[in-house]
């Protein structure tokens, strides 16, 4: 299934998705003038500003190797992207989702509460590859923080959806606690699948634990830095016409 838009407009104008997005892609165009260079530039770039999980590991014994710090790669993997629908399906939900939630948080939360659900999620998915070595990068935990924070708040909204049926594509309209709810579900049992198998991620080099994990810090994160009005919350949510 694949997300087309929704029916859910905004008050505000979402400047921080918008420049999420340019600055993502800009990195992306900086990343793919470093593969013209050949693969060890590349290689390189990725294995000083992703998450490289062993090398978080060795940071908390004192052995960190990074110029600039294992910790920040928490918050710079979340620009990096490894190929062009990587970054175009993050995008995509970005767009789609991000924008109702800064709506509701205001543009200086909404970059908090964005960068702190990636930084979670990579902690997660380092916690399930302690001493790997492939990088770990994408804005996907970051915005799936803000899938978790949308499905709380806009439960009913309707989603317009790409969905394959056989070689037939159709298009149908999907509740978002239904949508999103089914993606998490998805990642959720694809990340414990993974836990037997010896991957670095999951399978095809997805981090589903960071997918996931960031799902739930985002349904946690979200009302703590006001994502319902006051004296509201997902239980007692105000009507909406």
């Amino acid at each position: 299934m694949v997300p087309l838009s929704d029916n859910n407009p905004t008050r505000s104008t979402p400047y921080v998705v918008y420049g999420l997005i340019v600055l993502n892609v800009l990195i992306f165009v900086y990343e793919l003038s470093l593969q013209g260079m050949g693969d060890d530039a590349l290689n390189r770039f990725f294995n000083v500003w992703a998450i490289v999980p062993a090398e978080l590991t060795d940071s908390f014994r004192g052995e960190a190797i990074n110029p600039i710090g294992e910790w920040v790669t928490l918050i710079s993997s979340q620009f990096l992207h490894g190929g062009f629908a990587h970054l175009g399906g993050n995008m995509l939900y970005l767009w789609i989702f991000g924008n109702n939630i800064e709506d509701q948080l205001g543009h200086g939360r909404f970059i908090v509460f964005y960068l702190a659900c990636g930084a979670l999620a990579g902690l997660a998915q380092w916690i399930f590859a302690l001493e790997s070595v492939v990088p770990t990068l994408g804005a996907s935990g970051a915005i799936a923080g803000v899938m978790g924070a949308y499905i709380i708040r806009f439960p009913k909204a309707q989603i317009l959806t790409l969905l394959p049926l056989f070689f037939i594509f159709t298009t149908v309209r999907l509740p978002a606690v239904f949508f999103l709810g089914w993606w998490f579900i998805q990642q959720a049992f694809y990340g414990v699948a993974s836990l037997g198998a010896n991957a670095d991620m999951g399978a095809g080099g997805i981090a589903y634990w960071a997918h996931a994990g960031g799902f739930v810090f985002g349904v946690v994160l979200g009302p703590l830095l006001g994502l319902f009005p006051k004296g509201r919350g997902p239980f007692n949510q105000e009507r909406r016409r």
